[in-house]
């Protein structure tokens, strides 16, 4: 039998880290699922189609991915949990894709599935009761369209996924109890200490500025003009594919890394 990878021994483990806490599986996601739908319902009342496509598909992805990326190794709450899960017949890389698996491939389909499915059928009912005689309705009617799943806004935040669940996965293995509270706060002091030690490097460079992205552009004001400093293409290119690419692959294999340590 194959030590590293075995596909019924794997399905047996799948299978039973599904059902032995559905709660914590399809009753958290069904949750987010619902929250979802009723997230979209009132924002767009409040905020329109556009603020409620954005927000829903943000937060039911990342959200919903991030906690459930606690669950999934959330075993080391306690010894005798982390010790009955440590001793299971399974390889460490079927443990590590297991947990992969539910939080970074099968939840993010359902949820592009409902999302698609909502975002669908709210825009056919806002274009359904447009009354198509008003001299206005071809203007409202493109007002509001589907939320383009691989569009700029999307990209982004598939990028803050594979970052943000990452990050969870590793942080599950290295903060035994109450895991989302403190991988929460070691994101937003991270996030805090870059934007801040960014913010410091742009004044003390150009002294007087309007805005600082880190790795992206800095406005300057000059007298009563604003502008704006980029980086060079080539520069911004390499951190583009980092952040994308490297960076996520990076804290993803940390998480198979810290697992394997946990092991010996």
């Amino acid at each position: 039998m194959n030590n590293t990878f075995n596909i019924k021994r794997f399905g047996r483990l799948l299978k039973k880290t599904l059902l032995e806490r559905p709660m914590h599986t399809f009753g958290f996601a069904g949750l987010v699922l619902v929250i979802s739908l009723l997230l979209y319902f009132i924002i767009k009342i409040f905020a329109g189609y556009g603020m409620a496509q954005r927000i829903t598909f943000f937060v039911g992805l990342i959200g919903g991915s991030f906690f459930l990326a606690s669950f999934v190794f959330g075993y080391f709450s306690s010894n005798a949990s982390g010790s009955s899960f440590l001793t299971l017949p399974a390889s460490t890389f079927e443990k590590w894709f297991c947990g992969i698996l539910i939080a970074g491939i099968l939840y993010p389909l359902l949820f592009l599935l409902f999302f698609k499915g909502i975002d669908s059928s709210f825009v056919l009912l806002y274009h359904n009761s447009l009354d198509r005689a008003s001299p206005f309705y071809k203007k409202e009617y493109e007002s509001v369209y589907l939320f383009d799943l691989d569009g700029f806004i999307a990209m982004n935040v598939y990028a803050l996924f594979f970052i943000y669940v990452g990050a969870m996965l590793v942080g599950s293995l290295y903060f035994n109890k109450t895991a989302v509270i403190k991988v929460s706060l070691t994101l937003a002091i991270l996030i805090i200490f870059i934007l801040g030690l960014n913010w410091l490097m742009a004044f003390g460079l150009f002294g007087s500025i309007e805005d600082a992205a880190p790795f992206n552009h800095v406005a300057i004001r000059i007298g009563k003009e604003i502008g704006s400093l980029e980086l060079p293409p080539a520069a911004g290119k390499i951190f583009k594919y980092a952040i994308i690419y490297i960076y996520p692959a990076i804290i993803w294999f940390l998480s198979f890394t810290r697992l394997r340590e946990k092991e010996f």
